[in-house]
């Protein structure tokens, strides 16, 4: 089990994570779709682990 710090930390990185690979799905959409959708669906993913680890932090702070 991680320490709420760590949690914290690792919800920043993969929130900052999530943009990013959302900005890169609209910069690319133009011109490869099929790199956008990738792109969508990693920040997907990303912003999914950031939700268990939200709830993570919740049930440590109760």
């Amino acid at each position: 089990m991680k320490t709420i710090e760590e949690l914290k930390t690792r919800i920043k990185e993969l929130s900052k994570q999530a943009v990013e690979l959302r900005q890169k799905a609209s910069e690319v959409y133009l011109t490869n779709q099929e790199q956008a959708k990738q792109f969508r669906q990693q920040a997907r993913e990303a912003s999914k682990r950031c939700q268990v680890l939200i709830q993570e932090l919740k049930r440590q702070q109760v």
